[in-house]
């Protein structure tokens, strides 16, 4: 009876220590795995910030140098990060929040800028506006 009882306290043991080092193992892998996550979220949103920035100031500029009765709709995507907007003067900001603190996402047009821009995340249709010496841009 004795071996046996040290046998199955062998295998026990065993069957632990095999376990606790997959645990150890894992922990690290997991780590890995978030922080991977998290910057790769953070680039897909400031990556879609910086593309609606450029798309907005691009339709301004066009929209502007045909005249005051033009005006087109965009339709995009917001990211999620997105703490604030900015029109001013001739800059689109948008201030994002990223795992490493805020940064700022600047687009400079040629044309001055007014209005709004959403913050929320989704589907948004912006209309811009040709106006007498700047172009208005509002969103629906």
């Amino acid at each position: 009876m004795g071996i046996i009882k040290k046998i199955k306290s062998q295998v026990s043991m065993e069957y632990m220590l095999i376990m606790g080092f997959a645990a150890l193992m894992t922990l690290p892998l997991l780590l890995i795995y978030y922080s991977y996550s998290a910057d790769s979220g953070d680039s897909v949103a400031v990556s879609q910030a910086i593309q609606i920035a450029r798309k907005i100031a691009d339709s301004s500029e066009s929209v502007y140098y045909l005249g005051k009765p033009s005006q087109t709709t965009l339709k995009l995507s917001f990211p999620d990060r997105i703490q604030s907007t900015n029109l001013s003067n001739r800059e689109v900001v948008f201030r994002m929040k990223t795992s490493s603190g805020t940064s700022d996402i600047v687009q400079v047009s040629a044309v001055n800028l007014s209005g709004s821009l959403p913050t929320s995340q989704g589907i948004h249709v912006i209309t811009i506006k040709a106006d007498e010496g700047y172009v208005q841009i509002t969103s629906n």
